[in-house]
């Protein structure tokens, strides 16, 4: 009855929208290299954008390489920049037919530009006046090695997005991934992107794990609804968003995103999380003698709104519910304008309540070639801890800015400060953690941590990225959030003992070839340990948050090949 309900609910939303144009496809938030050039466009005022939520679509980012192409000031880095990427994004233009149907590149000979099979583009393209069709195999290897051994990483597979007429989008990729050791497990302290494994498949070692994104959109001219299964990342950052981080296994969800006037945008979704909490009612033994275990269902709803007041300044707030054990999506969530902690003290009156939060994001750019930005999550608040040296709030926080090609042209500076109070990403009940196959949904660090991270990028010439960082983060007591343990969750003292720390310096060169065609070499020193504290032992907390890989003191040198995403 609850999914009926919810077709019916994205049939109004699709059937009552007003003048339609476009379509949105979106392209991938590990495209960090073209983030980055479209945050420093925005940063040099040459475009505005909203980088509150990632990712944006390929038309977006084509309309923003147009508007900057225009501009005066370019330097000479920056127009082949541009040009570059329009090579590839020129292909969703809705004025141009297809771009590599009559080149000398184009494997497919005949008189029709239709359809190509283009060596430069790497792909199979056709386009005519309804439909558009993009077909891309996806390949890479990254093989890193220190004194601890060497790792091997292998991905391969296909992606594909079309649209068919001015407003439906699709898009699917598959890629198959093959590690050597497990870098991500989900209580890892890592940046590194988090996948389900099958461990020791067919006897070899590490891990291999498939990942599937894709989903259809429908776009009008203010907004787009879509149906998908992707990552997706919320609150402005460089080095680990605190709301969304985007490193999780994908999730299917409905997105909406409304943009109706300049000094407005908003962003919301409905989310099926995987709990991975097993739910011992429904759980059975089938036929065959086999137990059969199902997991407890588990949502997320989640809204952003942003306020533009002046150009360069943009404000946003939102909230968010993770919640379980009803039948099925509730329609109350799936408003996407509401306040859903209200919603909650009425649906689950006089029971345990879900696990809701809240979230602020500022991000300044009115000053050219600065980036000023900061975000607040808030998993818990009650007024009467503030100014309580003893009771602490629920918060994680975020500052930092970026300041691009000034003094110096072709360099940016990047700081970020980042701090997670205790028990702020835990939950009492297992299936309403902020999280999705157990992986934390926020800050990768968890909770009762902090993080410094500097960064120094020169691009001398285009398509080429040099990036020097260092970053410094921190991991407090580590305790079990729950009622039982003689403990007040809200008095653990922030960072006051230390079980875990991480000093890295790294140094990354990369290059791209062709559009979506990477090769990057990298260096890095890191400084990785475990403290004894609280009846565990140094090593004990180590191999909980670090793979064994980086244990200790190490140099690691690493070279990497991809194309696609």
């Amino acid at each position: 009855m609850n999914y009926r309900l919810l077709l019916v609910l994205v049939a109004i939303m699709v059937l009552s929208v007003g003048k339609l144009f476009s379509q949105s496809t979106p392209t991938h938030i590990t495209q960090v290299e073209l983030f980055d050039f479209i945050d420093e466009l925005a940063n040099e005022h040459y475009i505005d954008i909203n980088s509150v939520v990632k990712p944006y679509s390929r038309q977006q980012i084509y309309a923003w390489l147009i508007t900057a192409d225009t501009a005066s000031a370019l330097s000479n880095r920056q127009k082949k920049q541009i040009a570059f990427y329009l090579q590839e994004y020129q292909f969703v233009s809705p004025d141009t037919i297809n771009p590599y149907g009559d080149t000398k590149l184009n494997l497919i000979v005949k008189s029709s530009t239709k359809a190509s099979l283009h060596l430069k583009q790497y792909g199979f393209y056709y386009k005519d006046d309804l439909f558009t069709f993009a077909l891309k195999p996806i390949w890479g290897v990254d093989y890193r090695t220190n004194d601890s051994g060497s790792v091997r990483h292998f991905w391969g597979g296909l992606s594909a997005y079309a649209t068919v007429g001015d407003n439906w989008s699709f898009y699917a990729s598959l890629r198959d991934n093959s590690i050597t050791e497990i870098m991500a497990f989900p209580n890892y302290k890592t940046l590194e992107e988090g996948g389900n494994y099958k461990i020791g498949e067919g006897g070899r070692p590490g891990g291999d794990y498939s990942e599937m994104r894709g989903g259809i959109t429908y776009s009008w001219d203010w907004g787009d609804i879509g149906l998908v299964k992707d990552h997706i990342q919320v609150g402005n950052n460089n080095h680990g968003s605190n709301i969304l981080s985007g490193r999780t296994p994908s999730y299917a969800m409905i997105k909406l995103h409304l943009n109706p006037v300049k000094w407005f945008d908003f962003n919301y979704h409905h989310g099926w999380l995987v709990s991975e909490d097993i739910d011992s009612a429904r759980s059975y033994n089938a036929t065959t003698g086999r137990y059969k275990a199902v997991y407890r269902p588990k949502f997320i709803a989640t809204n952003m709104f942003t306020f533009i007041p002046w150009r360069g300044i943009n404000f946003s707030f939102g909230n968010s519910i993770i919640y379980t054990d009803l039948d099925g999506p509730h329609p109350a969530y799936m408003i996407p304008f509401m306040f859903f902690k209200s919603i909650d003290h009425t649906i689950n009156h006089g029971v345990e309540n879900q696990n809701s939060q809240m979230f602020l994001d500022f991000s300044v750019r009115k000053i050219k070639h600065l980036h000023l930005y900061g975000t607040i999550y808030a998993d818990e608040f009650k007024k009467d801890r503030v100014g309580n040296d003893t009771l602490h709030n629920f918060f994680s926080y975020k500052a930092g800015f970026r300041l691009s090609n000034w003094p110096f042209k072709d360099l940016a500076l990047t700081a970020e400060f980042t701090q997670t109070a205790p028990m702020t990403y835990k939950h009492t009940v297992a299936a309403l953690t902020y999280a999705t196959n157990k992986f934390n949904l926020g800050h990768y660090l968890i909770d009762n941590s902090r993080e410094i991270y500097l960064a120094l990028q020169y691009k001398p010439i285009p398509r080429l990225y040099l990036k020097a960082e260092y970053f410094y983060a921190v991991h407090g007591d580590e305790y079990v959030y729950n009622n039982t343990s003689g403990y007040d969750p809200t008095s653990i003292p922030y960072l006051k003992n230390k079980t875990w720390d991480n000093k890295t310096i790294g140094l990354y060169i990369t290059y791209e070839i062709l559009n979506d065609v990477y090769i990057k070499t990298y260096f890095t020193h890191t400084e990785t340990y475990g403290y004894d504290l609280n009846g565990h032992t140094a090593e004990e907390y180590l191999s909980s948050f670090t793979a064994p890989f980086y244990h200790g003191n190490l140099n690691t040198f690493g070279v990497s090949f991809n194309m696609g995403f």
